[in-house]
């Protein structure tokens, strides 16, 4: 009798899951994966921060915390999965105790983001998600958390940008209407500005907001209070009066090239002077004094053609677009440290373009003529308020203009008596 023919069978076939089945088990991952990491972390003693960066470099070596990365964050910092909507997934898991809005103190918070540094350094895989997408996610539903947690979370952000751990940008859902209108995000920027200039200066915060896109700090500001003075106060009242100095200075600086470039167009297109004048009073902002003369002598002299005229015609030319353009100078030229300030604008132009190096006493006799500057201030300037640019050149070339105007002053006298 012969022996049956054995069965064929099946070898080195995947057999596919049903997607049913896969979405089901997909579900629950993140909830494996929070499981084994605080098991992971059950045996770090409590302030250890030394075991608990260790630890967690072991994690990621063992865990798909690549796969995992957002939830990795979510439990390190807030403590618990997050799910959409900001709430917690409520599955009867405990919180981890390693949460960093759980730290005591603002030490702590610190040392805290140490352990992510060094997890980052080991894992530089891990940086991208952090900033692109979990803690973005994070300060979306900062309203959800008590005072005490965002303050915490608000010194760690502060503290991740100045170590480089994370852009400005993260900061951009801040913005949102329903965080600025209760000023959370105003105290959440607050708490992060401060923790940022405990490592770095000023100048620094600067290049990282310009880098992050943040543009404008007044957006986390309720609409009511969208002003530099309400801004510099604010700060002022909160320890950090630098971070107002640099933004009103900021905003001048963005008004004044504003300025510039409008009133350089209106004297390109030869509008009236009293249009122009019309112009500057109503978009010259907190620009004032010398600063306000400064920018408008640099539009003047940016909307004059020099490559039209040869060498030997560029002094006639700047004294007859003087002469053309003052009557927009002199309306804003209304006290005499103001008028000092223009004839040092003046100065320090001439010194810069040798071109028109020597008509700076004819200049300066233009300006008198039209009630620019007053003999007081030409006087004062030539005995004590010269730049140090050039200024014993300058000095020398205005001191007949200085003398004829002295020896005026002194024929006025002798009339009167």
């Amino acid at each position: 009798m012969s022996s049956s023919a054995p069965k064929p069978s099946l070898q080195g076939v995947r057999i596919k899951a049903r997607k049913r089945a896969v979405k089901a088990s997909a579900k629950h991952e993140p909830a494996q994966f929070r499981d084994q990491l605080q098991k992971h972390l059950e045996t770090v003693p409590p302030g250890d921060y030394d075991a608990l960066t260790a630890r967690l470099v072991l994690v990621g070596s063992e865990l798909e915390v690549l796969k995992y990365a957002e939830e990795l964050f979510d439990i390190l910092i807030i403590g618990a999965l997050l799910q959409p909507g900001g709430s917690f997934v409520d599955d009867g898991a405990p919180v981890c105790s390693f949460a960093l809005v759980l730290a005591p103190t603002d030490d702590d918070v610190r040392k805290y983001v140490d352990v992510l540094n060094k997890l980052i350094r080991r894992y530089k895989f891990l940086q991208k998600p952090l900033e692109e997408s979990a803690l973005p996610t994070l300060l979306q539903y900062a309203q959800k958390w008590p005072q005490e947690q965002r303050d915490r979370l608000g010194y760690a952000t502060g503290l991740m940008m100045a170590n480089g751990l994370v852009t400005a940008g993260v900061l951009s859902n801040l913005t949102k209407d329903h965080l600025v209108k209760d000023d959370v995000s105003l105290n959440f920027l607050t708490r992060v500005l401060r923790a940022y200039l405990s490592e770095q200066s000023v100048e620094q915060l600067a290049g990282t907001l310009r880098k992050g896109g943040i543009k404008d700090l007044s957006l986390f500001f309720p609409p009511a209070k969208r002003t530099t003075s309400a801004l510099q106060e604010h700060f002022k009242a909160n320890g950090l009066p630098q971070v107002g100095e640099w933004w009103a200075k900021r905003q001048n600086t963005t008004a004044k090239n504003e300025l510039v470039t409008k009133v350089k167009e209106m004297c390109e297109a030869d509008e009236p002077a009293e249009a122009v004048v019309a112009v500057i009073k109503a978009e010259r902002g907190s620009l004032e004094g010398e600063a306000l003369v400064s920018a408008l002598w640099a539009a003047l002299m940016a909307s004059v053609d020099w490559s039209s005229a040869r060498p030997d015609q560029i002094e006639g030319l700047a004294l007859r677009e003087v002469t053309k353009h003052a009557p927009i100078l002199e309306p804003f030229c209304e006290t005499g440290k103001t008028q000092v300030g223009l004839i040092n604008v003046v100065q320090v132009y001439c010194y810069e373009d040798t071109r028109i190096m020597k008509a700076f006493p004819q200049i300066l006799k233009v300006l008198y003529n039209t009630d620019c500057v007053s003999d007081k201030a030409i006087v004062y300037w030539y005995q004590k308020g010269a730049k140090p640019q050039g200024k014993q050149h300058f000095i020398k070339a205005a001191e007949p203009l200085v003398k004829f105007l002295e020896q005026q002053e002194s024929d006025d006298d002798e009339e009167e008596e």
